[in-house]
């Protein structure tokens, strides 16, 4: 059976919020609640950080919630998450995960369907990101470490190395299946990338009462019906690849 890592990239360096994974949030910090949404899948996850003398507050965090660890070069994300899948054992048809540590509220269900689509099907793939018609947010990518390797191998531009699953399509046809919401809600943010992001961000989970564990319905209800909440942030503009 194939072993699956997630493997969450995490950095302090972030040049529009720095430090932003690690901000306080509800009774933890943003990384923090993303091990407690996940908390059933603990056992897989990998925070691949960097190397560059400024990742010891996201080692500390980790080695506190016995979450495993990689540190890898700061700008080769890819690089890094081949070095974190490859150090802690993966082989050829083991799955990797890639979510990123700015989206504290990523679905533990949606992750599961999209293991489970990749792991039933015949897929290359499974995506749930921009152009799905979720909110910008729950950002999930699945496929399996030897395309991982063949990327790493084979990707020389920046871009690339910089944005892991960017590159993937250009040395292979991939049979991707995208997961689509079936509606769309790609209007709302619910990442952090800048201060007014927090903000939505720390409004959202008060109005949860800082329960980490809400369901995707719940986060639709609550970004549909409370404007005062999802409008803090939806001037700010998603940086491009």
């Amino acid at each position: 059976m194939s072993k699956v890592f997630i493997i969450i990239q995490a950095r302090m360096t972030s040049t529009r919020l720095p430090g932003k994974v690690l901000l306080p949030f509800g009774n933890q910090s943003v990384l923090e609640t993303m091990f407690l949404r996940l908390k059933d899948f603990q056992k897989n996850i990998i925070v691949a950080t960097t190397n560059d003398n400024t990742e010891a507050p996201i080692v500390d965090v980790c080695q506190k919630n016995g979450i495993q660890f990689y540190r890898g070069d700061t700008e080769n994300v890819l690089g890094r998450y081949y070095e974190a899948a490859t150090h802690f054992g993966a082989a050829k048809n083991d799955i990797v995960v890639r979510l990123t540590s700015d989206c504290p509220f990523i679905d533990p269900t949606l992750l599961d369907k999209a293991l489970s689509l990749f792991e039933n099907n015949q897929y290359d793939m499974v995506s749930l990101g921009p152009h799905s018609g979720f909110p910008r947010g729950l950002d999930t990518c699945v496929f399996n470490y030897e395309l991982l390797e063949q990327t790493h191998l084979k990707a020389t531009h920046k871009a690339d190395r910089e944005h892991v699953t960017l590159g993937m399509t250009k040395f292979q046809d991939l049979n991707v299946m995208n997961i689509s919401a079936g509606e769309d809600h790609s209007n709302y943010r619910i990442t952090l990338d800048e201060p007014d992001d927090y903000k939505m961000l720390q409004s959202l989970f008060d109005y949860f009462n800082f329960n980490t564990q809400f369901s995707y319905e719940d986060l639709i209800q609550a970004l549909t019906t409370q404007p005062e909440i999802s409008s803090i942030n939806q001037h700010v503009e998603q940086k491009t690849a």
